[in-house]
């Protein structure tokens, strides 16, 4: 998006200026009429004189330090964020409220089901201490977000980790205004299982028992639960943070994992087992066929407080200068994700894309901070969209709060997954090139051939969308918008409602 080129600011001396010259040839006149008649004595019109020029500068000193000349510089983004910090007299979002037909009661597990793991974080993952990712509720740690925002909403950027939604979730739900501490008045009962961390912190346990102990025991403990009893489990939810193939092993099947290799990955057996099929299961990535699985947003960087945060945020990305027409962020791939490699060449052969290549130290390391990716994201029109290990990927959400107009080459991507929250008719909001098509090995091309006006279109419609596609700060009481876990809820609330009474 091209902004409007600042207008100059105009002097208040600028037209005094143009007639300094005939001034001063007046001057002269005057002066050459009195020396050259001899009308007055030559020492006197010379006394005269000096004490003119003295007069007039000291008059222009005292002028200079009462009301120095201004000089404004103004640059684009400076006029970003001026113009985001317009003020608001009330929420323009639609506020969620609660019903009977929406109260939540959230069970306190036995702390190994949940934070029980956290104290454990750095042993969560192989990869990685997961201390810093799992701090101040699942956001991780601050970031100062000032070079690209502006005071209203640099308070509110976390690095946050991709896999900790099942933490914010959890931490969100503790001060929710739907949530209810009588069980007998819910209509919705969440179980605050990390599975996701349990799944990591044995991402390549070979032995079975050990890998299922304790997905095992939660599921005898809320079986145990009298609430359970009364609908089998209908009304009962979980978020989960990592993807739904972590927890898709057939009980006892072990083909999918290998006692003679600590490099194979073993999925867990959570949403195999008959409990879990009877629950609702809210997760980053879901199974397409699966009817009680239900696609949440990845956490992305921001968590706002409170609603002006978000309205601020939303105005400087439609004031965002986009001078790059696409951008790619990402490594290299094998198999399914070749196509990876592919976005890469043709972003690296093009003048028009920005590519950002996760890949060596430095790479890797730009990849990680989310101040690096934003300033990728919010000056493109574009970001493509490529599947990864999984369809999913959390870069999708990254690029909607960057006002990015995402570029999708897999339906599973996004479109089967986040029916809650994306709009039916995809074209709206993104573009889709089949990647198996000749289109892909010619993005620039189609890209081109999108009107300005559409694009325009189309980043409003994601602009829009941000609110319910973020996860709002945990400890926000009144924030004014619904976030993603106020559209999980909601939606969740009338799909339960209609199951049970169905029945």
């Amino acid at each position: 998006m091209s902004s409007r080129k600042q207008t100059p600011p105009s002097f208040p001396w600028t037209e005094g200026e143009k007639y300094s010259s005939n001034n001063n040839s007046k001057f002269k006149e005057i002066f050459y009429y009195f020396f050259t008649l001899n009308t007055i004595p030559y020492v006197l019109v010379r006394c005269c004189a000096l004490l003119f020029l003295f007069l007039s500068a000291s008059w222009l000193l005292l002028l200079l330090f009462c009301f120095p000349p201004t000089t404004t510089t103004t640059s684009s983004n400076d006029v970003v964020r001026e113009q985001a910090q317009v003020a608001e007299p009330q929420s323009p979002f639609k506020i969620p409220t609660c019903d009977k037909n929406m109260s939540v009661y959230v069970y306190t597990l036995p702390p190994q089901f949940n934070l029980g793991l956290l104290s454990q974080c750095n042993n969560l993952s192989i990869k990685a201490n997961m201390c810093p990712a799992v701090a101040n509720s699942g956001l991780g740690q601050p970031l100062n977000y000032s070079r690209i925002g502006h005071s209203a909403v640099t308070s509110s950027w976390y690095i946050t980790h991709q896999y900790t939604a099942e933490i914010i979730f959890h931490a969100r739900l503790q001060n929710h205004p739907c949530r209810v501490q009588d069980p007998a008045r819910a209509t919705l009962f969440y179980v605050p299982f990390y599975g996701g961390f349990d799944a990591l912190s044995k991402y390549r346990e070979a032995n079975l028992t050990v890998r299922d102990e304790l997905t095992f025991s939660l599921v005898d403990y809320i079986q145990a639960q009298p609430w359970w009893q009364r609908n089998h489990g209908k009304d009962h939810f979980m978020a989960l943070g990592t993807v739904v193939w972590d927890f898709m092993r057939t009980v006892n099947n072990a083909s999918a994992s290998s006692s003679s290799s600590s490099k194979v990955r073993t999925p867990g057996t959570l949403l195999k087992l008959p409990a879990a099929e009877n629950m609702s299961v809210l997760i980053i990535e879901r199974h397409p066929w699966q009817p009680n699985q239900y696609g949440i947003p990845y956490p992305s960087y921001f968590h706002p407080s409170t609603w002006r945060e978000m309205v601020a945020w939303q105005r400087m990305m439609r004031l965002m200068e986009r001078p790059h027409l696409f951008s790619f962020v990402g490594a290299r791939r094998k198999n399914k994700a070749a196509i990876r490699n592919e976005f890469i060449r043709q972003c690296g052969e093009s003048t028009r894309c920005k590519l950002l290549k996760c890949e060596g130290p430095d790479g890797a390391r730009k990849c990680l901070q989310p101040r690096e990716i934003m300033r990728v994201m919010t000056r493109s029109q574009f970001c493509l969209q490529a599947p990864g290990d999984t369809p999913t990927r959390r870069s999708t959400f990254d690029s909607v709060l960057a006002g990015c107009v995402p570029v999708f080459f897999s339906r599973h991507t996004a479109y089967s997954q986040y029916a809650w929250y994306l709009p039916g008719d995809a074209s709206r909001y993104s573009v889709y090139i089949d990647e198996k098509s000749n289109a892909s090995r010619r993005i620039e091309e189609e890209l081109l051939k999108i009107s300005s006006e559409r694009v325009k279109m189309m980043r409003e419609e994601i602009i829009d969308l941000m609110p319910s596609l973020t996860y709002a700060h945990p400890n926000a009481t009144d924030f004014g918008f619904g976030d993603a876990v106020d559209v999980a809820l909601a939606s969740l609330a009338k799909h339960i409602g209609e199951l049970i009474n169905s029945n």
